[in-house]
Order: structure tokens, then sequence, then C-alpha cells
């Protein structure tokens, strides 16, 4: 027993600070928010949309945009164009409100998810508990959300906790495209949670059906059934990216900061 303490305290602090201070480092064969540059496609070639397996590029009159909630974040389109028009930069913070505001064109900032309204905030803003639903996911975005609760990131410092029962909760965590099997499970589960309520879609899957979309056993995301509030794309999204749109929502992290 002497020697587990000892060892305990010679490794010390083990969670980190963020968000009250600079976020962990990011691998570098992450791939974040990516940066369009039309100008080094002129022709307007298409050769990027034609490699994306989620159809999540658009290039229309040789104006390109980019769907994050379809992207799947791999690096066919970046390395299908010879001209470098799309690259991927290391920024983590991809979660926004509205399903609309995941469409990025060339130039474009991204505007990441807002703040609950007040009364929301004097609700949740302390003591959230969220059912995390798996509603047909291939587990990828399973292990990043169920990493959030170890010792590294400890959401519940924020309040934030996972519970077993929709009774208990104060919303939903979703993860996969919603089957036919489990849009029954879902709505159930939501219709089980008291009024007010919120859910966050986790992943490509979650917000348009990711590689799935267009099958007839899925459903195309959560938003096809229930009311969604914060959308965090990536297949899977990285930890830091899901715990900061979680703050964002929270009004921990000021609107528009980056």
């Amino acid at each position: 027993m002497l020697k587990t303490l000892i060892t305990r305290a010679r490794q010390g602090q083990r969670t980190m600070a963020y968000p009250d201070a600079a976020p962990p480092s990011m691998p570098a064969h992450f791939r974040g928010v990516p940066k369009l540059d039309p100008t080094r496609c002129p022709d307007g070639c298409r050769d990027c949309a034609d490699a994306c397996p989620t159809e999540a590029i658009r290039v229309v009159d040789k104006a390109m945009a980019i769907d994050l909630g379809r992207c799947i974040f791999c690096p066919e389109c970046e390395s299908a164009c010879p001209q470098g028009a799309i690259t991927f930069t290391t920024d983590y913070r991809l979660a926004a409100s509205r399903r609309d505001d995941l469409v990025v064109a060339a130039d474009a900032v991204l505007k990441l998810a807002g703040a609950l309204d007040e009364k929301l905030r004097r609700l949740f803003g302390r003591s959230l508990k969220l059912r995390v639903v798996s509603a047909g996911d291939c587990n990828a975005c399973a292990a990043d959300v169920n990493v959030l609760s170890t010792i590294g990131w400890d959401i519940g410092r924020f309040g934030i906790q996972y519970v077993a029962s929709p009774r208990h909760a104060d919303g939903l965590i979703v993860m996969g495209p919603v089957t036919q099997n489990m849009r029954l499970a879902l709505t159930k589960t939501y219709d089980a949670i008291s009024d007010p309520k919120i859910v966050i879609a986790v992943g490509a899957c979650a917000i348009s059906g990711g590689i799935y979309a267009g099958h007839p056993e899925q459903s195309g995301g959560a938003a096809s059934l229930v009311p969604v509030d914060l959308f965090i794309p990536g297949c899977p999204p990285h930890p830091l990216t899901i715990l900061d749109g979680m703050l964002r929502l929270l009004g921990r992290i000021e609107e528009g900061t980056r």
C-alpha cells in the first residue's frame, strides 16, 4: 500500500487543465478544420469532390464548399488535388449549434457552437446528466465519448456525467446513423427524459448518416427523429473536439472564441 501511495504522489496531477490552460497538443496526423483555397483550382476540376467517399464536397461554378457534417476527415480529397486547394489543419474546434453552420465555403469562418439560453444554462450549467445512445455506431465515437470520463479528461469536474437511465438524464448523446432497429429505441429514450432536454449528435454518422448515408437501413442521423442542439463532426471526433463542443454549449467557453 505504501508503494502505491508513493507512486501516486510522484505522478502528480493527471487531469488536464483545459479550458483554464492551453489544450493538449494535437498529433501531427490529426485532421481538423479544413482550409479551402479555390485560387489553387481555377479550373474547378472537381477531382476532390469525385474522390470524396461521402459526397461532402461541392464544386459549383468553381466555388468550393465542404459539409463537415458529412466529412469523415479522410485524406482522399487532399490527396486527389495536386494543387493543394484543400488542406486539413489541426484545429480541433468543430462543434456547431446548427446543421447549416457545418457547411463551410472558401474563406468562410466556421461558426462555432453557441451557449444555451440563460434558463437552460441555469438548469444544466453546473450539472448535466446525459444518457448515451449507441444507434448503430461502430464504437469509435463511443470510445472517444467514454474516454472523457477517465482521469485525464474528467468531465465530471464540469458537472457532466453519463447516466444509465433516461429517467435520470437531462439529455442525450447520440452516436451512429440511427439504424432501423434503433429508431424506436431512440425515440422512446428521448420521450422518457423530462423537459427541458438537449440532444448532442456525435460523429458524422449521427449528423448525416456518414458513410452509410442513403442506405435504406439507416435514418440519416439523429436529427431525422429528434431535435439536435449540438452537432460534433468527425469520424470519430477527437475527445477534445467533443469536450470543446460541450463546454461551448454550457457557456464555459465564450461563443466565437477560436
